[in-house]
Formats: structure tokens, sequence, C-alpha cells
């Protein structure tokens, strides 16, 4: 049986590749601004998209140290070195301190924003639990408590974000209004989400947002969530919507992305055309239970088997969990079990599914598994220690099972985060 392992973790590592801020920011960065260049960045790959931007202003267009300043916000064991851009390594997914004074400290330096300067705003996915800056009337502990509850709901990223937004003095378009006095706010983005939308992303905070507090509040009642009292009030409270198209924030505020997750997925597609498989992509906007979307799929490969092709099926997107047990996982090894239990008797087929910024769920720590693998090797082992896959399943517990079987998938930080990518492959 042809090991199948080199060419799911070449797979991975292409989609890595295709987002990575070293090769892909450059271009974009405007030129030098009459006055300082104020660089605010957030998210699992803010460290090292200030890095390449402090390259591009020190190193290729020679700007004076001086007059370059800023703030990177990122996951703890997601920085990286600098010069200029102080790093601050905080809490995701649940935000902590260091992220609460990294946020503090990002506004301040916006709202000092001159005339002559240019606000360069970077986002990756993760900055939404980065930069933690609750409104008046919520304390830090009340605004991680509810953070904590989304996590848990179920509730798709978007979801989530609509009420963070409402929570938050930098989310949902405030960051904009701090530093409007700037000449230009530039914002370049790393998609995370599912269609790409610039709201959504690190939770909007230099573009206008659609969503409202009653559709927060409807959130909250959706998923039954339980949030204290001093959070209804702020959920109820007029002074707490987000910036809305037309506010004078957004004058002289551009957007653009630089890299989406149809990009990755697309560089995981063609290196397996290469490698001869017929590809079936299912597209990069996935969401869903991950125990559900893993049934779908394996259904698709059971069929491509039966019928005799050697096929690729790809995916990218953001699956969800409902969290029932007290186990330890996340979306993509919750994706895999499932993918175990349904596929253990077929051994020439082989998948991996991992979170392209390198940590997938987890307790916030830099060597949690972006995701697993499962092929024949998995199949055998889970006999051999009389393993079940559906009590992990129904425990919520991914990780202990692939740690029995030794199927982690552990890149470590990737530096950037352009959502899921899930390949299985039928031989």
């Amino acid at each position: 049986m042809t090991d199948r392992r080199p060419l799911l973790r070449a797979l991975y590592d292409a989609a890595v590749a295709a987002a990575h801020p070293n090769t892909i920011l450059a271009p974009h960065l405007r030129p030098v601004p009459k006055g300082r260049v104020i660089c605010l960045a957030a998210g699992k790959g803010a460290a090292a998209m200030a890095a390449a931007a402090e390259r591009h202003y020190l190193d290729t267009l020679k700007l004076a140290p001086e007059r370059l300043v800023g703030i990177a916000t990122t996951r703890h064991g997601y920085g990286v070195p600098t010069r200029r851009i102080r790093v601050v390594e905080a809490g995701h997914p649940v935000p902590d301190e260091a992220g609460l004074k990294g946020a503090a400290d990002t506004l301040a330096l916006a709202g000092a924003a001159g005339p002559d300067d240019l606000l360069l705003v970077l986002l990756t996915g993760g900055g939404s639990a980065n930069w933690i800056a609750p409104v008046d009337g919520i304390s830090f502990a009340q605004k991680q408590a509810v953070n904590k509850a989304l996590l848990r709901s179920g509730a798709p990223i978007g979801e989530m974000n609509i009420v963070r937004k409402h929570l938050s003095r930098i989310k949902g378009g405030r960051l904009a209004r701090a530093g409007q006095n700037a000449a230009e706010i530039v914002t370049l983005a790393i998609s995370d989400v599912p269609h790409d939308d610039p709201s959504a992303i690190a939770s909007g905070p230099t573009v206008p947002d659609p969503t409202t507090l009653a559709d927060a509040r409807a959130i909250v009642a959706k998923y039954k969530l339980a949030i204290d009292d001093a959070v209804r009030r702020a959920l109820d409270d007029p002074a707490n919507e987000s910036a809305k198209p037309g506010d004078a924030a957004f004058a002289r505020a551009h957007f653009e992305l630089i890299a989406r997750p149809k990009q990755s997925l697309d560089a995981a597609v063609k290196l397996a055309k290469d490698a001869g498989y017929e590809t079936i992509d299912l597209g990069a906007d996935l969401e869903g239970e991950a125990r559900e979307v893993a049934a779908d799929h394996a259904k698709l490969a059971l069929a491509a088997r039966a019928q005799g092709k050697r096929v690729a099926i790809l995916s990218g997107g953001e699956l969800t969990v409902t969290v029932r047990g007290n186990g330890r996982g996340g979306p993509n090894q919750e994706y895999a079990l499932a993918l175990a239990s349904l596929l253990k008797d077929t051994p020439d087929i082989a998948a991996l599914a991992g979170d392209t910024d390198g940590a997938d769920g987890g307790a916030g720590h830099p060597t949690d598994p972006a995701g697993a693998l499962i092929d024949a090797a998995t199949f055998a082992k889970m006999k051999a220690l009389a393993l079940q896959p559906q009590a992990y399943l129904d425990n919520n517990d991914a990780t202990t099972f692939f740690e029995a079987t030794g199927d982690l998938l552990q890149p470590g930080p990737t530096l950037t985060n352009v959502n899921d990518i899930r390949v299985i492959l039928v031989d």
C-alpha cells in the first residue's frame, strides 16, 4: 500500500504557502506618506505581516526608522522578530489581559494619527480574539465569558462576530473612527471567513458593519447563551451600535483582500491534479457541523471507490462543533474522527483535515494540533487498541483519540490563516 501521507502533507503545505505574508504582502503596500507609517496588525499572521511591512518600508523604500511605528497583536507563540513594530502575544481563542492591553494601545496609537500619516491596518483571522476592548459597562471577565459561550455554542464564525462587534470599542468599524484623522486608512487583509466578507474578518475594525444590536440579541436567543445582565444591557444600549455605511470614519478608508481561502484551495487542487488525481473541488466556503460534513464527504469517497476512480476530494471553509462532551479537539480533528469511524474498512482511502493557521481548537498553546490524518495505519491502530471512534465523538475528544493512534497534524504556527483545508484521497 502506497503511503499517501507525504502527499497529504504537501497539499496542506501548498495551501499554507499560497497565503504566507512573506510572499503576498509587499506588492499591496502603499508608497511612503508625508508623515509616518503607523502599522496596526491583529491575528495569527499579524507579526509576520508586520515584519514583512518593515522589510518593505525600511529596506526596500528606505523609510527613516523613526517614521515607522506600530503594534502587532498575535496569538501566543505566533510572534516573530521585528525592529520597529512592537509585537504583543495574546490569548486565542479565549482573550487575555495581553490582548486587552494590546487593543488599548492600538486604539491610542490610531487616535494619535495625524493628517500626514498613513494608518496601515494588517488583519488575519484570530484578530477578533486578539483585539479585546469591551464597551463601557462590561468587564473583561464578562467579555471572556461571552466568548467562551459562543465558542461552545456551535455558532458559525460570522454569527459569533456579530455579537463580538456589538460589545467592542475596536470592532465593527470603531478602529476607523479612532484613526479618522489620518491621511489614509489602508487595510490589507488575509481572509479566514466564508465568502470573504470584510466585515467579518477580525470583526471588521475598519469597515462598515451592516449588522445591528438586534441581530446580536437574536443570536444570543438562538443559541440560548447564558449571559450576564450587564451584557444584556450593553446589547440594548444604542450607544453600542457599530459604525454603518456613510459614517465619516470611512471617508479616507480603503480595504483590500490580499489572500483568500480559494487561492489556497486552488493551490492544493493543482498539486493533486499534478499527482495524477481526478479532483472534486467542493469549494472554499463550506460551513456546517464537522461530523455531518464528514458523513457527506465519506459518501462521496465511497462512491468514487466503488466506481474504481482515483480521486482527490478537496474542500475549504470553516466547520463548527457543538460541544456536548468534555474532551479535547477542534473541528478538523472531529471531521477526521468522523471519517475514521465511517471509512475504517477501506485501506485505500487516506485523508487530512487541518486548519491553515496551525491550530485546530485547542487550549491556545502554540503546540496545539492543526488537525489529523487518517489512512490504513490509523484503521490498523484502531483495531489493535480496540478504539471506538463513536465513543470519542460523543465526548468531543478527538485529540485523545489521535494521540493514541499517532495521527495528529502538528505543523506549529504557520503565521497565516485562510481557514481549513480538507483532502480525501481515493486510490
